[in-house]
């Protein structure tokens, strides 16, 4: 273990999804000396601070002063704080050591880590690699970046228990600069996201590159053969590379659609490399319902299916989501811009059999959406009356499907919150 006794260690980025929870109780708890420091108000971090009351934590909120970054032992950020920040750049100027909580626990842990990235997918890939490894090892842990700390799961962690860890191209960057990879790593596949944070797709992928590149040459990468960008990295793989292209004959159980496909064949290909048997990974691809907020059925109501896929922020994730569709769907779409474009959406909505009819949501990225469909239609700012207008278009076998295409900043906290308010307006429908 790291000596973090009596030290002094900023975390910068305490955040709404709780991100930076885990990591502050996880320091206290080796005696270090806390100070959290983020630049939103004490009511916007509400939920985070309640969860810490009455521990010994130095709050600095509304602001960050360089103090907290110069005179310290540690710097420990968010990793939706930039590598850029000025603040950052004090640290090093000091020779201040900067981490993250995943390096933290790269460091720390004892047992191999399998590590899944990529633009789309990498939820319901890590979660379905768990479920496959649990059906050997019962007390697999999975963690990262699905809103679980995956420093708080240390002390059930041994030497023989699997990890699955969540990785976001923003996590990978903190790895990378600590030359940290995990023993087994899987990219689902790269398109454009982040494209606000990043100059370039090449920037972009880079970071996602992170995931394998510190790899020794026993260790295992399973990447997409039908991704053109991905399957070039394969020549800079230190280790073995294992392939996927989700034509491995593998059941679909509850899940449904080609992205979906794709998905099964990387857990797969990873529970296969751990040394899972086949048999139990097809038990668990069957009892395995999904992920929230990606693809999930909230209700039924007079024959029509309402399904949450809020964590659809980019137009190709939408797009996947469209095409997966076997009944007639209302789609409601749009939101917040990222810098990315949405031909992927308007393809697949030109092209779709299925769809009715097309709900946009008002947000700084929907203009363009509206652009590039060529026409000009409403825009809901209430997201209930989008909802409801949904649902009134809507007779007995058709879906509503909520899968904006875009980010859900400036209608909601994140995309999370989006999800939970779909949920609670869709509780609200009433049976005719």
């Amino acid at each position: 273990m790291l000596d973090l006794r009596n030290k002094r260690i900023t975390v910068m980025g305490l955040g709404v999804h709780g991100g930076g929870l885990g990591v502050t109780r996880f320091l206290l708890e080796q005696g270090a000396h806390v100070i959290v420091t983020d630049l939103r108000s004490a009511e916007i971090l509400q939920p985070s601070l309640e969860a810490l009351a009455g521990l010994p934590v130095e709050f600095v909120l509304g602001e960050h002063r360089d103090q907290d970054f110069e005179r310290v032992d540690m710097v420990i950020r968010n990793p939706g704080v930039p590598r850029e920040s000025r603040y950052l750049q004090l640290a090093r100027a000091a020779g201040v050591a900067i981490e993250m909580e995943m390096t933290l626990f790269f460091r720390l842990c004892p047992a191999p880590i399998i590590g899944i990235t990529g633009t789309k997918g990498k939820t319901t890939t890590t979660t379905l690699t768990g479920a496959m490894l649990r059906e050997v090892y019962p007390d697999t842990v999975v963690a990262g970046n699905l809103r679980v700390s995956a420093l708080e799961q240390l002390p059930r962690i041994t030497a023989k228990t699997p990890v699955v860890l969540e990785l976001s191209s923003w996590q990978l960057e903190g790895l990378g600069e600590a030359g940290l990879s995990p023993e087994y790593a899987c990219v689902t596949n790269l398109s454009p996201d982040h494209l606000d944070r990043y100059g370039s797709m090449a920037d972009y992928g880079l970071a996602k590159q992170q995931i394998f590149l510190y790899q020794s040459p026993d260790d295992v990468v399973v990447l997409p053969k039908h991704d053109l960008i991905v399957n070039t990295w394969a020549n800079d793989a230190p280790g073995r590379v294992i392939w996927f292209d989700g034509n491995e004959g593998w059941p679909m159980g509850q899940l449904q659609g080609q992205h979906n496909a794709l998905n099964i064949a990387a857990a797969a290909a990873l529970a296969q490399a751990y040394g899972v048997p086949d048999a139990a990974i097809r038990k668990a691809i069957e009892h395995f319902a999904g992920v929230e907020h990606r693809m999930e059925l909230v209700r039924e109501i007079n024959g029509v299916r309402l399904i949450n896929d809020t964590a659809a922020t980019t137009p190709t994730a939408a797009a996947a989501a469209l095409n997966s569709m076997t009944s007639p769907v209302i789609l409601i779409a749009g939101g917040a811009d990222k810098k990315l474009a949405w031909t992927p959406l308007v393809e697949a909505i030109q092209q779709s059999a299925q769809l009715k009819r097309l709900i946009i949501l008002d947000g700084t990225g929907s203009p363009a959406l509206s652009a590039a469909l060529g026409t000009e239609q409403e825009r809901y700012q209430s997201f209930e009356q989008a909802i409801r207008a949904a649902f009134a278009e809507a007779e007995a076998g058709d879906t509503v499907l909520l899968s904006p295409g875009a980010a859900s900043f400036g209608m909601f906290r994140n995309e999370f919150h989006r999800g939970e308010e779909f949920r609670r307006i869709v509780g609200l429908l009433t049976e005719a």
